[in-house]
């Protein structure tokens, strides 16, 4: 059932760019059907059976209602989150040292994909010279957390419309993270995160085949927002998806990239 629905939404995205001339087509197709009923009368027969009318009616618009607004205000209504860039530490850095390569030796731990780090993991080269620094009394810079993948969020039909940056992180702990920046996606019940294997999802099936890693239910469709990710292998990661579960539709995919 969530398929069916989600293929009508497909197409109804499809549809999206002729919203204008089929929205008057319908208007005009609807006052000719009551026109058409109240010239035959059927207004009548309503009146006359009040008491029917109402107790089928109105329990029928009602769940009409609900429905309508809980699937579909969501397209209307944006919520916006901004959260702080969390991910540094601090850390002593030697005078021969400069950022840039602190930054290349915290890059190449990154690619290597094991359970956290302690200080017994760091190279020989991080602990001498923070040991150096500690000594001679030298005050500790704060260095951010690494970039390992980088991608750009993009409209996936004429409906379904995104953009932002998805960038994961490596902490200094080891574990990764998930960075959302100037996040706008169209809004939708119920979105979640997802890192797909697939370069570019289309559907459910695609995240299926190249498999994929639950993050979590989206905070917001704009803003930035931090997400950790639980358990991941970056050798899969190809994507950053927003998908409504209700209706298994991919709103907005980032193809994964190495940092430039």
């Amino acid at each position: 059932m969530a398929e069916f629905f989600g293929n009508l939404e497909r197409l109804a995205a499809d549809l999206y760019p002729y919203r204008w001339p089929i929205g008057a087509a319908f208007i005009a197709v609807v006052s000719a059907a009551l026109f058409f009923a109240y010239r035959r009368g059927w207004h009548i027969v309503l009146m006359e059976h009040r008491a029917a009318t109402a107790v089928i009616g109105i329990p029928v618009l009602a769940v009409l209602g609900f429905a309508a607004w809980d699937l579909g205000s969501p397209l209307f209504i944006n919520r916006t989150v901004e959260e702080e860039f969390p991910f540094s530490y601090e850390a002593t850095v030697p005078d021969e040292m400069e950022r840039e390569d602190v930054e290349m030796a915290m890059a190449t731990l990154a690619m290597v994909e094991t359970a956290p780090m302690d200080e017994e993991m760091m190279p020989t080269m991080m602990e001498a010279g923070s040991t150096s620094a500690s000594q001679s009394g030298q005050s500790g810079a704060e260095l951010e957390a690494v970039r390992v993948k980088v991608g750009e969020f993009m409209d996936q039909d004429a409906f379904h419309k995104g953009s932002g940056t998805a960038i994961i992180y490596r902490i200094a702990d080891g574990s990764l993270a998930l960075r959302l920046e100037d996040l706008a996606v169209t809004n939708g019940p119920d979105l979640h995160v997802l890192i797909a294997g697939h370069p570019e999802p289309d559907r459910r099936s695609d995240l299926e085949d190249g498999g994929y890693v639950h993050v979590g239910q989206l905070k917001g469709n704009r803003g930035n927002q931090n997400y950790v990710i639980e358990s991941l292998d970056l050798g899969s990661a190809g994507s950053v998806v927003i998908y409504c579960m209700p209706f298994q539709v991919v709103f907005s995919t980032a193809t994964l990239q190495d940092p430039g």
